[in-house]
């Protein structure tokens, strides 16, 4: 019995290798130096969010890959709770955050999912969730929707193998152009 408890887990580790590159490309400076998305929790959060969504929408699209969509997402509640706990968020506090995060979370899938299927508008959910309460210019907006759009194309064009090894790339992020704020 013992001897399952420390044998190592090749899917498991997998699912955090796939986790942990993604949450590498939701902290790219560039989203927040010049793309308006505010450096704070709430920005991280909602970074992640949409980079986690993008994944587990292209992992969720293989039926090979469904069980290991859910390790993934394990692994980002898993650290996520144990953020939290670095925080300071007392024990009994952890659960009914966690909770929040996942419902927003769920919700905000929801709507990336939607924009990317032509159901709603993108720039509509990302105004609403990844900017929240700050006030992103006109070229930000239109950036992350192209953004999102060509990694969810990217991420299509990945192998499930590949992914399901903890390999994914994300196209890097185009930078507003010089004059793109003040054409507003």
């Amino acid at each position: 019995m013992l001897g399952r408890l420390f044998r190592p887990q090749p899917r498991r580790e997998a699912a955090y290798r796939l986790y942990t590159r993604t949450v590498e490309a939701a902290r790219r400076p560039v989203y927040y130096a010049e793309l308006d998305v505010p450096d704070t929790l709430d920005g991280r959060f909602e970074l992640l969010a949409l980079h986690m969504t993008l994944v587990l929408r292209r992992l969720s699209a293989a039926p090979e890959a469904k069980d290991f969509a859910q390790e993934v997402f394990d692994a980002m509640f898993a650290d996520l709770d144990r953020g939290l706990r670095e925080l300071g968020t007392g024990d009994l506090g952890v659960g009914r955050e966690v909770k929040r995060m996942a419902s927003a979370f769920y919700g905000r899938a929801r709507a990336y999912e939607r924009g990317l299927a032509g159901a709603e508008d993108l720039d509509d959910a990302l105004r609403r969730n990844l900017y929240g309460t700050a006030t992103p210019s006109a070229a930000a907006i239109e950036a992350m929707r192209a953004w999102s759009e060509a990694a969810a194309a990217s991420l299509a064009g990945q192998s499930v193998a590949a992914l399901m090894a903890g390999e994914v790339e994300f196209p890097m992020p185009a930078p507003r152009r010089k004059g793109d704020a003040d054409a507003e």
